[in-house]
């Protein structure tokens, strides 16, 4: 062999050997990475900012001689901690702890002064980078094949249900490269989006792990999901069909029903029942209860006309008579109506229950939204000032709505957690008045309008009140509730928590808990005791269907 060839042979070898020392790390990476709990996002960049710098110096006052030069970024003297940094701690000392300085010293006729004293000398513009971290990648979920019940917060599929996992890249010129994850144990990898066919686990749950891979060379968060596949009840062998739901943060589908998610507590198969659902129109929530208390208000008030009656329609505590029932059918019924579009409106917006909202308020005021036996509580829902803190303290995103509307925003930013005393008293009183529709020189003493906009204050005050009982459970046995209890049951726990408060629930789930350690509707109210057992026939009476 010539000696070219032998040199095109050797550039081949060096070539190929070359090429090896950085492509074979990278499948090992690679490999590696399919294998391993992923890095998570790992994006920042730097940005030019302009500032204005200070400069100022720190001088002796028995010889003024500078001892020290510090640059800050703001106007005012700079902070303990800036001298501490800049300066040393034996001057900082010495700054923190000297007397201030009088007149009379400053002028001699006084000792002289001791210690530092600051003054600034320049200021100049200047620029510095800072770190900024990017937008990570995410990955959200959805199920394919299936359509959505509005009235069941459940997903109905036709087909053999699929989870669709997709990646999104928010940087430019990045992409999503692979998913992946672990579905019931077993690991799956996907390129561009996951399409997973999912097992049927009737009554039982199965997880899922997923993330995702960018070309920035990171990945994203891991992402978890609960998901529960159950066949639905058809006579029809060849017509097949699914129940699937889904609880996960990253979950853009159906919306799933309310607190599931904050309680990890899946609903009844093929969705909640009835007083928990939400209807897809206002006319689904009509009802045509007799109403002995409404019937009395709206006899006095003049709009039912009961005159011919006995005692003209009304008993001595207030409420309608036989005769003054039948007088004011037709207009208790158009009444208790007549807040069912704004229900609705609000359970859509807020997730609360549609039908849970409607039955409390039959309870708690029979849809008078005025002072119904206390005058304490306040209402549609009899809100009262206890109930008002659980609302600000357990809702956040309400907290971060409404104290701005009555305190300032500076005073608002710390959450009302940190608020002093006198602040959360001032707030929870706005929110009750927020509640009250009374109003005595209103047509029939009310204020209608107050009264709509109240029925969003309680549907944020039954949320806190879901989060908050989830809270107890949590605390009294340190695991998730949807480990120990059913929705539904979750349910009936928040509702002891809205109207007999969380020392009530607490108690009895603690007393359950010890004795059985069962937790469900059953155990819980057995151990309301005392006064707290008068909220057994409220939830009962609110949870009928």
């Amino acid at each position: 062999m010539n000696r070219d060839k032998w040199d095109k042979v050797l550039l081949r070898i060096l070539m190929t050997v070359w090429l090896s020392m950085f492509l074979l790390p990278a499948i090992t990476r690679v490999n590696a990475a399919s294998q391993a709990t992923p890095p998570g996002p790992d994006r920042y960049t730097a940005i030019t900012v302009e500032y204005t710098a200070y400069t100022w110096w720190m001088a002796a006052w028995h010889d003024n001689q500078v001892v020290c030069e510090l640059v800050v970024d703001h106007e005012g003297s700079p902070t303990l901690a800036e001298i501490f940094d800049q300066c040393g701690e034996d001057v900082h000392d010495i700054f923190f702890e000297q007397q201030p300085c009088t007149n009379q010293q400053y002028y001699k006729k006084q000792p002289a002064c001791e210690g530092y004293y600051l003054y600034v000398v320049d200021s100049q513009p200047a620029e510095r980078e800072i770190a900024v971290k990017l937008s990570p990648p995410v990955v959200w979920v959805d199920v394919t094949g299936c359509t959505g019940l509005s009235t069941t917060y459940t997903n109905i599929c036709e087909e053999s249900p699929h989870l669709l996992l997709t990646g999104y890249e928010p940087l430019p010129n990045e992409e999503i490269i692979s998913i992946e994850g672990i579905l019931d144990g077993e690991p799956f990898s996907c390129d561009p989006e996951c399409n997973l066919e999912l097992p049927i686990t009737g009554q039982d749950t199965i997880s899922v792990e997923f993330w995702a891979f960018s070309s920035y060379g990171d990945s994203s968060e891991l992402f978890e999901a609960q998901v529960r596949v159950a066949e639905v009840s058809n006579d029809n062998p060849d017509e097949k069909a699914w129940y699937v739901d889904v609880l996960s943060d990253q979950w853009i589908g159906q919306p799933v029903a309310s607190c599931a998610e904050s309680w990890e507590s899946f609903p009844p198969v093929g969705g909640p029942p009835d007083w928990l659902i939400t209807p897809k129109r206002s006319e689904d929530l009509n009802s045509n209860i007799p109403y002995g208390y409404l019937a009395g208000n709206l006899i006095r008030q003049g709009i039912v006309d009961a005159g011919y009656c006995p005692d003209g329609g009304l008993l001595p505590e207030g409420t309608a008579n036989s005769c003054g029932m039948d007088a004011a059918q037709n207009a208790v019924e158009e009444w208790q109506n007549g807040f069912d579009e704004r229900i609705l409106e609000v359970a859509t917006d807020t997730g609360a229950p549609a039908q849970l909202l409607k039955n409390l308020f039959a309870r708690e005021s029979q849809f008078w939204p005025g002072i119904y036996t206390n005058p304490e509580e306040t209402g549609l829902g009899q809100l009262t000032d206890g109930g008002a803190d659980i609302t600000l303290l357990w809702n956040p995103s309400f907290f971060e709505q409404f104290c701005p509307l009555i305190l300032s925003a500076e005073t608002c930013q710390d959450g009302y957690l940190h608020m002093d005393e006198e602040n959360k008293e001032f707030l929870r009183i706005a929110l009750v008045q927020n509640a009250n529709a009374y109003c005595p020189e209103c047509p029939y003493g009310l204020d209608l309008t107050q009264a709509d906009f109240s029925i969003n204050v309680f549907a944020h005050t039954l949320l806190a009140s879901c989060e908050q009982a989830g809270r107890v459970v949590r605390n009294v046995t340190g695991q998730a509730p949807g480990n120990l209890t059913g929705y539904e049951d979750m349910w009936k726990f928040s509702l002891v928590n809205y109207t007999a408060g969380p020392g009530c629930l607490y108690d009895a789930v603690e007393l359950a808990w010890d004795k059985e350690k069962v937790l469900n509707w059953d155990t819980v109210s057995e151990n309301l005791m005392g006064v707290c057992y008068n909220a057994v026939g409220y939830v009962e009476d609110i949870g009928k269907e």
